[in-house]
């Protein structure tokens, strides 16, 4: 018996990549998966791949960027299995372009993909749980959001994508904080693994592809899915409010933003006077890490 075992989860972006990854894991685990894709053909083929293997899944289409549209993936959930424990955001697009050439629609489209993305069927997820909750039956329910390195750190000629990614990250901090109470943890990973999306680069696809000689595949997406495997059990029932970090056979936790000691005047600034409260402040400085492409 897996640690999922009658756990039902909702996958999206799970026609392909990490998506498929985790959807397969997921059920090997004794989940019951909706995967949810745009692209039906390819959420199909990962359905019956899960079936093949004696495992529970069911295709869906839901448009994750609709808020109409995403309670579907809930409602097809609740109405297959009767109950609804995970909502596994993963679905993203690239749109790459340097700042100073990027446009609205590229910005815009990753805001909707990932940002909103992940918001639309967690919202619809979050007002079941709540309504459980308040009706006194127990909940242990898990959000799983999906950032990555670009968004903790920033990536070279993907401001928008850093921008999503960032945003996914306190998203992620505000859900546990907030949905505590309801029986709800919320945790982030940051995957590093070869996808459509990681290898539409050559460079990216050589340095990421799979070994000739049969040695660990550092890259595969399936490295990753055991930790949100893990997360989404019931044994994660006391992990909540951390951003991870997922490649190969690592795993890590993200630290966030802290406060420094500050240098405190006790009274209002001159401007003259902040450059040595700057200097002052970058001498105790622990560097950030670089920016991907630095």
């Amino acid at each position: 018996m897996g640690i999922l075992h009658d756990r039902i989860a909702i996958i999206t972006g799970a026609g392909g990549g990490l998506g498929a990854a985790h959807a397969r894991v997921f059920a090997a685990e004794g989940a019951c998966v909706v995967v949810n894709d745009i692209n039906e053909a390819a959420a199909r083929k990962v359905v019956d791949e899960i079936e093949s293997a004696g495992g529970r899944a069911v295709v869906n289409t839901s448009d994750i960027t609709s808020y109409q549209d995403s309670e579907n993936a809930v409602r097809q959930a609740l109405d297959t299995w009767g109950d609804l424990h995970i909502v596994l955001n993963n679905a993203g697009i690239n749109r790459d372009r340097m700042f100073a050439s990027m446009t609205e629609a590229e910005w815009d489209a990753i805001m909707a993909v990932h940002l909103k993305g992940h918001f639309c069927i967690s919202s619809h997820a979050v007002h079941y749980w709540r309504d459980q909750a308040k009706a006194g039956n127990p909940v242990n329910a898990r959000i799983l959001n999906t950032t990555s390195g670009a968004g903790l750190q920033g990536s070279i000629g993907q401001s928008n994508y850093a921008a999503a990614k960032a945003g996914i990250a306190a998203l992620t901090l505000n859900q546990a904080a907030e949905l505590r109470r309801y029986g709800i943890t919320a945790n982030a990973v940051a995957p590093a693994a070869r996808t459509g999306m990681t290898t539409a680069v050559q460079a990216m696809a050589e340095r990421m592809a799979p070994p000739e000689d049969g040695s660990f595949d550092y890259w595969a997406p399936e490295n990753v899915s055991p930790l949100l495997a893990w997360l989404a059990s019931t044994e994660a029932d006391h992990i909540t409010g951390r951003v991870f970090e997922a490649e190969g056979g690592k795993i890590s936790i993200a630290d966030g933003w802290r406060s420094t000691e500050g240098v405190d005047k006790r009274d209002r600034w001159n401007a003259n006077e902040i450059g040595s409260a700057i200097d002052a402040l970058l001498e105790k400085e622990v560097p950030a890490q670089k920016i991907y492409g630095t």
